[in-house]
């Protein structure tokens, strides 16, 4: 247990150490405490003996440890209040009646990446509670379409299609129109199986490249059941951080932002807003973690904020507690 004192000392040298990146000395803690330096030098001697703060090899200075920001979090951190700005941006997104359900959450995620210079994750509503709503084509030359995949629930997808070029539009076209016409309404997770059981040999009789066809939609279907709910906003920005100025570590990052395993466990379960601290999640001992759950129409999807361990925690906080609140409504 520690003192008053020491917990204010803490929260002086985590929110410092946020805005500036540097290490925290005695005398600028000083000046904002209007004590002594051997008092403050004092008090920085028991937090580092306690784990709370540590020093680094190139200052004199002090810099919160993974346990000072968990000790942070957990008992001395609260919400910021959000700004004027914040609060109309995100309403901008919220009353825009003309957004389907994902575009919401994506682009309400894509501006607290902006604010915060951090990356986000959405993780969409799995897709067994997903069912096929509408395919659409959009022709980009003759080798490539872009096929827009539309769910029940206002999810939509777009998928890059390779084709040969003796495969015409028409009947690209005519392999779409069989899709909505035979599978509309199937989840997504079985439409793949559903492809290849049933509509094949239907296609077929239609279609005269209907094996390259069956293929490319096989194939964009397959993926789109695996890793349509996933989207990373940002990732580039936390490249930005000083924590990230190591070659090493910028590559490691960007393997992890790639590993969609690891990417789809950040899923969260418990209604609440969980922080993990460095070691306490999988993207490494530099990077802090937040997330939440969200439920719309039935749908349950997990919104998250990657940073750096010095992020901002109460703004974030604050900022994915209006989203989760406002969606929606």
């Amino acid at each position: 247990m520690i003192t008053k004192r020491q917990e204010e000392l803490l929260k002086l040298i985590v929110e410092e150490h946020i805005k500036t990146a540097k290490t925290v000395s005695s005398k600028s803690l000083c000046d904002i405490l209007n004590c002594s330096s051997a008092t403050i030098r004092n008090e920085m001697a028991i937090l580092e003996e306690l784990g709370l703060i540590e020093k680094t090899h190139i200052s004199s200075g002090r810099i919160p440890s993974e346990k000072g920001y968990r000790y942070y979090v957990d008992n001395i951190m609260e919400p910021k209040k959000l700004t004027g700005e914040d609060v109309l941006k995100l309403q901008t997104i919220f009353h825009n009646r003309s957004l389907m359900l994902s575009d919401v959450i994506l682009k309400s995620m894509e501006i607290v990446s902006e604010l915060t210079s951090y990356t986000s994750i959405v993780l969409g509503g799995a897709s067994k509670n997903n069912r096929l709503s509408k395919v659409e084509a959009i022709p980009i030359n003759e080798n490539r379409i872009i096929a827009i995949v539309i769910t029940d629930k206002g999810h939509v997808e777009h998928k890059n299609i390779r084709i040969e070029s003796s495969v015409s539009i028409e009947e690209v076209q005519k392999t779409i129109d069989l899709i909505n016409k035979l599978i509309v309404g199937t989840p997504i997770e079985e439409i793949s199986s559903k492809l290849e059981f049933e509509i094949k040999p239907i296609i077929s009789k239609y279609v005269t490249q209907y094996k390259t066809l069956y293929n490319a939609f096989y194939t964009a279907f397959s993926d789109f059941s695996k890793d349509s709910n996933i989207r990373i906003t940002g990732a580039s920005n936390i490249l930005k951080q000083p924590e990230f100025n190591d070659t090493n570590k910028i590559g490691d990052i960007l393997r992890k932002f790639d590993d969609r395993e690891l990417i789809r466990n950040i899923r969260e379960e418990n209604n609440g807003i969980n922080i993990h601290v460095g070691s306490e999640n999988e993207f490494g001992e530099d990077v802090g973690l937040i997330k939440t759950n969200y439920e719309v129409n039935g749908e349950v999807g997990t919104i998250a904020i990657i940073g750096p361990t010095r992020m901002e925690y109460g703004r974030v906080l604050a900022l994915l507690e209006y989203i989760k609140e406002n969606i929606g409504g």
